[in-house]
C-alpha cells in the first residue's frame, strides 16, 4: 500500500471509529439490515489491518451500543450470533498480527455465548503488543459516566475517596478507558455528522472526520484519507497558533 501522503512520524496513537450505514447499504440492495452487517467484515478486516500496518497503537470500533437493544429483536440476535462468528473467525489473524483484543461497556448485558467468545479471545490475545483493538459493545458515554458516578460516590461514602480532592483526573480514573489515551482521530461514516452518545468525555480535543462512504465500502485507501486530513491539522488544545510553533 502506497504511503507517500502519509507522514508515517505523525499517526494517530488512538483512532475511534464510529461504524456506520450498514442498514442504508443493505436498503440500496433491497436486503435486510443484517445483510449490511455480514458485508461490514472486511471493512473491519481492512481497517484493523491498515491501523497496524501504520502502527495505530489503539483503534476503538463502536460496535453495538446501548441504545441498539432498542432495535429488532431479529437484527440484534443476527448481529450476536455475527459477532460470535467473527471473533472466532479472526482470532487466528488477531494473533498472526500480534494484536491485542479489549473491549468496553456493560458486557454483561450480552448473551452468554458471546461473552464467552469475547473472553476466549481476550485471553488468548492477552500477550500481543503490536496493537490494541477495543470493541466498544454495549456502550455509550452517558451509560459510562453514569457508572463512574456512582462508583464516586461509593468510594467517597465508604471514605476511600476524598469529594474535596476529586479533579478531571479522578473521574478518568473511572471510565471504562481508563486503560487508553483518549481517541487522536474519529472517524464517522455514511456522512451523518453526529457522535451518538460516543466517548462524549474522551472526545474533548479529537479531530473529527466525516465521510459519507457506507461503512461495508470502507476500505483502506478511506483510512489513509481520514489520516492525510488529520495530519493537515493544528492541534491547539485551547492554545494559540503561535504558542504551539514556539513549542516545536
Amino acid at each position: 500500500m502506497e504511503t507517500t501522503a502519509i507522514d508515517l512520524n505523525n499517526i494517530p496513537r488512538h483512532i475511534a471509529v464510529i461504524m456506520d450505514g450498514n442498514g442504508r447499504w443493505a436498503k440500496q440492495r433491497s436486503h435486510e439490515r443484517i445483510f449490511g452487517h455480514q458485508n461490514a467484515i472486511e471493512a473491519v478486516r481492512q481497517t484493523v489491518e491498515r491501523c497496524a500496518e501504520l502502527g495505530v497503537e489503539y483503534l476503538t470500533l463502536y460496535a453495538f451500543s446501548t441504545e441498539n437493544w432498542n432495535r429488532p429483536k431479529a437484527e440484534v440476535d443476527g448481529l450476536m450470533s455475527l459477532l460470535v462468528k467473527c471473533i472466532r473467525d479472526e482470532t487466528p489473524t488477531l494473533q498472526k498480527n500480534h494484536i491485542r483484543l479489549q473491549t468496553i461497556g456493560n458486557t454483561e448485558s450480552l448473551p452468554e455465548a458471546t461473552r464467552s467468545e469475547l473472553q476466549n479471545c481476550i485471553s488468548d490475545t492477552a500477550a500481543n503488543t503490536r496493537m490494541t483493538l477495543i470493541l466498544a459493545l454495549s456502550y455509550s458515554s452517558r451509560w459510562e459516566i453514569k457508572q463512574a458516578l456512582r462508583k464516586i460516590v461509593a468510594d467517597t461514602n465508604s471514605h476511600t475517596l476524598d469529594a474535596d480532592d476529586i479533579n478531571e483526573d479522578t473521574l478518568r480514573q473511572y471510565l471504562a478507558t481508563v486503560q487508553f489515551p483518549d481517541p487522536d482521530l474519529l472517524i464517522r461514516t455514511s456522512g451523518e455528522y453526529r457522535i451518538s452518545n460516543f466517548m462524549l468525555w474522551q472526545l474533548a480535543y479529537t479531530e473529527l472526520y466525516f465521510t459519507p462512504t457506507l461503512w461495508p465500502d470502507f476500505r483502506k485507501q478511506d483510512l489513509d484519507n481520514a489520516i492525510i486530513d488529520y495530519q493537515k491539522r493544528e492541534r491547539r488544545y485551547g492554545k494559540t497558533g503561535e504558542q504551539i510553533k514556539k513549542q516545536k
